[in-house]
């Protein structure tokens, strides 16, 4: 063991830090290593039941509607998340409470003596280390975000329940493929033998019910076998003859966010003879499920919109929602992308909706630089802006002095952009 410090001293960042040592890649796809340690701590069969959800956009969001509908109904819900916005507890909670320092630091020792010689990687680490913690606080259900992909993610270790399927587009295309084909049977991965799986892209690709019928699992597909019934104050959700009228729209926002909820509801139902939820639980967990920066509005003004949006399938979603929130005034965006990431396919969708950017350089390892984002706003056929900026504050700040009371700053492009302005304004 390569983790000099001694019991006593050995903080949440000091665990992290060293965590971040023990495998050689930061990604490495692989389902081995995850058996392995579960395995020697006898947590590969959980007792409790379990969710799994999976998407390029929409995961987190339906994590969070499941966790609040069933928390709402009575039941100790573990949910897990990744990446996190500001400290490294956000990815663990605990029936509505994130994972204490002790807590964690108490599961990466465990994990530790665990896994002998198994090199696990920091993501890997943290997903055994919230199956443990579930064990320890004897949770009934856990509420699952994959963290890429799905066939291969250490989320995918222990088998679900029930499998969701939010969105299929392009993302993480170096690990996952080029092809909304190839991508969705990386998510269809987590489908098992004799149980519900969940689609709620309603135009997936063709791979995804040829991998249930495969895997021998039970697709239920958004627009065939479960319905969105909307009209402009509330929805109605229906499977056969199954219904749930008059519901609420979520309290996150965007129209898509219904396709999210429909998929919860549809879990729930799926699991509603071990966990049963009433109308009022439902209601209410629409109405209380929050996330922050997914279409977080600050309040005051200027109006300040948080949106981790990364990916073209998500851009195009923040652009069309910012039409419908129409503003007197411009719309200025502070945006910080990593340097992997298709940047051009993210402005593209903006282009009609920003007036004037403010690119700044993300100061991660994987962080794109101020002038590679001008260059990528250049190629996408906008006027490149007079400023560069050597981080997200500082384009923050200088939209805030550019901006009038009727203006609004948009600041997307990645968990990085926004978790660090939100860490600064010393919001959650």
């Amino acid at each position: 063991m390569g983790f000099v410090n001694s019991l006593n001293t050995r903080t949440l960042s000091d665990w992290l830090a060293w965590i971040e040592t023990l495998h050689p890649r930061t990604i490495e796809l692989g389902l081995e290593r995850a058996h392995a340690v579960l395995d020697n701590l006898g947590l590969r069969r959980p007792p409790y039941a379990v969710i799994a959800i999976t998407g390029t956009n929409g995961k987190g969001s339906t994590t969070v509607m499941c966790e609040t509908m069933l928390r709402r109904a009575g039941y100790k819900v573990g949910a897990y998340t990744s990446p996190h916005l500001i400290t490294y507890n956000e990815r663990i909670r605990l029936d509505g409470r994130t994972a204490t320092d002790v807590e964690l630091c108490d599961a990466f020792e465990r994990i530790d003596a665990a896994r002998g010689n198994v090199p696990l990687t920091y993501f890997e680490f943290g997903t055994v280390a919230a199956f443990y913690l579930f064990h320890v606080a004897k949770i009934d259900i856990a509420v699952l975000e994959i963290g890429m992909g799905g066939r291969l993610d250490a989320v995918n270790a222990i088998d679900p329940d029930v499998s969701i399927v939010t969105a299929v587009d392009i993302d993480h295309t170096a690990w996952l493929g080029h092809t909304r084909e190839a991508i969705g049977r990386e998510k269809a991965g987590i489908f098992r033998h004799g149980r519900p799986a969940i689609c709620g892209d309603p135009h997936p690709p063709e791979i995804v019910a040829t991998e249930a019928k495969r895997l021998g699992a039970n697709l239920l597909q958004v627009g065939r076998d479960f319905q969105i019934e909307r009209t402009n104050t509330e929805w109605t959700w229906r499977m056969g003859m199954r219904l749930r009228s008059g519901l609420p729209h979520p309290s996150l926002r965007g129209d898509y966010q219904l396709y999210n909820a429909a998929c919860a509801l549809a879990a729930l139902d799926a699991l509603a003879d071990r966990f049963p939820v009433t109308q009022a639980d439902v209601r209410e967990g629409l109405l209380s499920g929050v996330i922050p920066g997914r279409f977080q509005v600050l309040p005051g003004r200027p109006v300040c919109v948080l949106d981790v949006a990364h990916n073209a399938q998500a851009a195009r979603s923040l652009a069309a929602t910012l039409k419908q929130q129409t503003i007197p005034g411009r719309t200025l965006a502070v945006f910080g992308m990593l340097k992997d990431k298709d940047i051009i396919s993210v402005i593209g969708p903006l282009t009609g909706v920003v007036d004037h950017w403010y690119p700044a350089t993300l100061n991660v390892p994987r962080g794109a630089t101020a002038a590679q984002l001008i260059e990528a706003l250049t190629a996408a056929g906008v006027r490149a802006p007079a400023q560069e900026f050597d981080d997200v504050h500082r384009a923050y700040a200088s939209a805030r002095r550019d901006a009038g009371e009727f203006d609004r700053i948009v600041i997307f492009g990645s968990f990085h952009t926004v978790g660090d302005i939100l860490a600064a304004l010393g919001k959650d």
